[in-house]
């Protein structure tokens, strides 16, 4: 057996499935969004070749800028979330009464579909009859947010059912790295004399910092490629108060019939992603391995 795995070419048949996957999956698209970047093209009709033109309008493009930094905000929103979802994890992981229930009940969201979480949220943000607003309203407030038609507010309205959305996500993946912290060092710091935060705060977050790294990536690649939620809610509105990239990307392309522009939005926002990503790993980047 073991000649047979040393065997490049056996080695070489065995991964050729999944790279042609990968290839056909993701990297011709990548190429394709690209090349019809260069074109002048409706979706449907004749492609005119024009060169860097879509690109160059792209980076003059008010409108892009601004959708790319509410997706930077709700990257940095995002991120900061995960501080509120390792503190749900921590005290979950304590072992506290009825905590398997809390677990199930946090991971709902993760089971409803992303319209369903849009037309729940849009009903709890309704100016007149909605939750949120009832609550306001039962604290004293008079003049309660129209919180989806107002440009000022829309986009910070939109994260919270976003934020909700990943809760569950996230907390079964912390819950999941703290209860792999062997009892044996919990144990003997509180024979040292440990309180519960101090083991927390030296002694658990120590032992899953690459867990919590891994999480910070995928919560900012996550947020800039966001898009189902915001659109179905808002589509971008009020007049471009919480468009974020995806959603500028599939309104030119799809709504105006701007395909080649459109693709050149998409080529754009692979390339943030990737810098993105490169730039959190190098933050997030330690030579210090916790080990136990």
């Amino acid at each position: 057996m073991n000649k047979v795995m040393s065997n490049k070419f056996v080695i070489a048949l065995y991964t050729l499935p999944a790279l042609l996957l990968i290839l056909v999956l993701i990297y011709i698209p990548i190429a394709l969004s690209g090349y019809y970047g260069l074109m002048d093209w409706n979706g449907i009709g004749e492609m005119k070749f024009i060169g860097l033109e879509n690109y160059i309008t792209l980076v003059q493009d008010k409108v892009f800028w601004t959708s790319t930094w509410h997706s930077f905000l709700l990257a940095i929103f995002s991120t900061v979330s995960l501080l509120l979802y390792l503190a749900v994890s921590l005290v979950l992981a304590s072992k506290i009464k009825g905590s398997d229930l809390l677990r199930k009940i946090y991971l709902i969201p993760m089971l409803l579909s992303s319209v369903a979480i849009a037309q729940l949220w849009m009903k709890i943000f309704d100016p007149t009859n909605g939750m949120a607003n009832k609550l306001l309203e039962w604290f004293g407030m008079e003049n309660t947010p129209i919180w989806l038609a107002d440009p000022a507010i829309a986009l910070y309205a939109i994260f919270i059912p976003v934020i909700w959305q990943y809760a569950g996500f996230y907390i079964l993946i912390y819950y999941a790295a703290l209860k792999n912290v062997p009892d044996e060092v919990i144990e003997a710091a509180k024979i040292d004399g440990a309180n519960p935060l101090q083991i927390a705060i030296k002694i658990k977050l120590p032992l899953i910092s690459g867990v919590f790294k891994v999480t910070i990536m995928l919560a900012v690649v996550g947020s800039l490629k966001y898009f189902d939620l915001i659109y179905v809610m808002t589509g971008g509105g009020p007049n471009g108060a919480s468009e974020v990239m995806a959603s500028y990307m599939y309104k030119e392309a799809f709504k105006l019939n701007h395909f080649g522009y459109g693709s050149a939005i998409g080529f754009g926002l692979l390339v943030i992603c990737m810098l993105m990503t490169l730039l959190t790993s190098k933050l997030t980047k330690s030579n210090d391995d916790v080990q136990y």
